[in-house]
């Protein structure tokens, strides 16, 4: 500390006694880690310190109350502007690329983090509140109060200052990730099979990697689809390597295109799509950079993710992941995989996860018409599903008018109300003039979404603590939500029985991501390793980390994987780091599924939702009784493939 410090301390005990010696001992050097010149001279800090430092317990209060209110204006209403404005390039519809994306990355106030600061309301905010890390919040956070919460979770929104110009990189950057994603859909009218078939209409686009995984999974359903799964993972393994011949990407060549050998009309491409999805990967870690240099607590893209968003230590995230990847349970549903397929497993039944028996999707698309027709339909049914699955009718009459259903550009995603005066979003697929299964089973996952941001907004103990601890515990409403899809539609179906297939497939679709997850965390360290790297080094690091992975986790079950299918998933570029969420959703939506088993689902819905904003396990505590465990999930597939494979 420096003697000014020391005095402003001294002055402090002077004006409300000993007492207050560690408080105010903490809260000056949380100040003086963050006031620059630009805040005022050593005096001023001084002067500032004695008039805002709070002892007295009561206007302790006082104050968490009056930030908590300030803050949920202040960011709840510039949360809802950016909403609003990025519709045009979220929805499908026709662009005007003159102004969507200029309103899209419109941002209102682009150094708020630094103005927060200038205008002082960090420093009384971090004078008096306790700010701790993630080691204390682990140790010791089971034990606050949601009063004690809600003052961690402010002091914890006052971090690093970064610049306007810094959130302007990003924002620009990330816009451009995003688009690129959103965007990138492969034309696969002209693909041709061996024998001269195209088994796709003319127009048809595939977006990546979504899309395509969706088409492999159809190939289940049809006795001749073989052939095409195989062709669709080249066109997966032409997107990862960025060997998509341009003129297939433009629209511009009819010729008959084989993604096995890339030919188009019997001769190689003349020009290919190249490095632009490792660009756009690097721009997201430039991004990164620029952040790390105003984050001393955590200084790479890495602990900002593990520490700081999700709240998981980075060791037991990857512990986690690698104990599925690692659990017998994987050999055995191999074994039930192949007994499905009638054949032994090639790489790409990675993406089976259909151990149920399936009606045919044009049975699945004829229920959906005649139940909902279209997304305006499933709109206005909201009240009734929620009714038929429990809740009761106030509620589902208050949280089924709460979403707003929409048709999105790109993959499906929901977009939770930062305000409780305005309503949750749910953005799905469709079909031309229909809804569609496809887009009724991605609904569901996005309601499972919805369901928990309107819960965590309404009913929680305090504004502070609204949402869940991360994106890992929303995507866990979100899967158990979808695994209702068949019961909502009117599916027939035997309830211990689909429970059972339900683990199974939760297992399976665990570990297909589980490696992508891995995949991506050691990409990252490779970044930070070789920070000048380029997108040719870049590409090659994705491609041999996927072989590698590959070979160690499922190469024994799955054979040799030539298209480097772990490398596929798009969320990679516009969502760094985001998919072991996914992973983490599937055990925490296990472990949430198995506590609700023979409990009410509504019931439970609500008072899992309404925890509050915890740390993931201290929140897991609360719901189910035990923290994340990839064992709960990897030893309940075990026993639930047993008992099917006996059957």
């Amino acid at each position: 500390m420096t003697t000014a410090t020391l005095c402003t301390i001294d002055e402090l005990i002077q004006m409300h006694g000993e007492g207050c010696r560690a408080r105010a001992e903490a809260g000056l050097n949380r100040v003086q880690a963050r006031w620059t010149s630009d805040d005022g001279n050593e005096s001023e800090m001084h002067e500032f310190c004695l008039k805002h430092f709070i002892n007295d317990p009561d206007r302790l209060a006082m104050l968490v109350d009056r930030l908590e209110k300030a803050m949920e204006q202040i960011g709840g209403h510039l949360y809802e502007m950016h909403r609003t404005l990025r519709r045009w390039s979220d929805l499908r519809g026709e662009r005007l690329d003159e102004i969507d994306d200029v309103l899209a990355t419109f941002d209102p106030s682009p150094d708020l983090a630094d103005q927060l600061y200038r205008q002082k309301i960090a420093f009384v905010a971090l004078l008096n509140l306790d700010r701790p890390d993630l080691k204390t919040m682990l140790e010791h956070g089971e034990n606050w109060s949601s009063d004690q919460w809600a003052a961690v979770r402010l002091a914890r929104q006052f971090g690093a200052r970064i610049p306007a110009e810094t959130a302007d990189f990003a924002r620009e950057l990330g816009h451009r990730a995003d688009r690129f994603v959103a965007d990138f859909h492969v034309p696969v009218g002209s693909l041709t099979l061996s024998d001269g078939t195209r088994p796709f209409e003319a127009d048809r686009k595939l977006l990546a990697h979504w899309l395509i995984r969706e088409e492999v999974r159809g190939g289940y359903a049809d006795a001749n689809g073989l052939e095409r799964q195989r062709a669709l993972m080249w066109v997966m393994r032409r997107h990862v390597d960025g060997t998509l011949p341009e003129s297939i990407m433009a629209g511009q060549d009819n010729g008959d295109w084989d993604p096995t050998t890339n030919s188009v009309a019997g001769s190689d491409p003349e020009s290919i799509i190249g490095l632009k999805r490792y660009e756009r990967w690097l721009d997201m870690y430039r991004v990164a950079q620029a952040y790390d240099e105003h984050h001393d607590e955590y200084p790479t893209a890495i602990a900002r993710k593990f520490d700081m968003q999700r709240e998981i230590p980075e060791e037991q995230v990857e512990r986690l992941l690698l104990d599925l990847l690692e659990s017998p349970t994987r050999k055995k549903l191999a074994a039930m995989v192949e007994q499905r397929v009638g054949r032994p497993l090639e790489a790409h039944d990675i993406y089976f996860d259909q151990l149920a028996p399936a009606k045919p999707v044009a049975e699945l698309d004829a229920m959906v018409r005649r139940r909902f027709g279209d997304h305006r339909g499933l709109q206005l049914a909201l009240p009734k599903i929620l009714k038929g699955l429990g809740y009761s009718e106030g509620d589902a009459d208050f949280l089924g008018n709460q979403v707003q259903v929409e048709i999105a550009r790109g993959a499906g995603h929901a977009m939770r109300p930062q305000l409780p005066e305005y309503g949750a979003w749910l953005r799905t697929n469709s079909l031309d003039c229909e809804l569609g299964w496809d887009g009724f089973d991605t609904a569901m996952h996005e309601l499972g979404h919805n369901l928990e941001q309107l819960c965590s907004t309404h009913y929680v103990p305090r504004p502070a603590l609204r949402g869940v601890p991360n994106t890992a515990c929303t995507e866990a409403f979100a899967f158990l939500y979808q695994a209702l899809a068949g019961e909502v539609l009117g599916l027939d179906e035997d309830v211990e029985k689909q429970a059972d297939y339900a683990t199974c497939e939760t297992m399976l679709t665990a570990c297909q991501i589980a490696g992508s997850a891995l995949l991506e965390l050691h990409v990252w360290r490779w970044l930070y390793a070789n920070p000048d790297a380029d997108a040719e080094a870049l590409r090659a690091t994705v491609l041999r980390v996927a072989e590698e992975l590959w070979t160690t986790h499922y190469q024994p079950l799955l054979g040799a994987d030539p298209y480097a299918t772990l490398g596929a998933y798009q969320h990679m570029v516009g969502y760094p780091l985001y998919l072991a969420d996914y992973a983490l959703g599937h055990m925490i939506s296990h472990q949430v599924r198995r506590h609700v088993h023979e409990r009410d689902l509504a019931t439970e819905t609500r008072r899992i939702c309404s925890i509050g904003c915890l740390t993931p396990d201290a929140w897991m505590q609360l719901a189910v009784g035990s923290p994340i465990d990839a064992t709960a999930l990897a030893d309940d597939a075990g026993k639930a493939c047993d008992r099917l494979m006996a059957n």
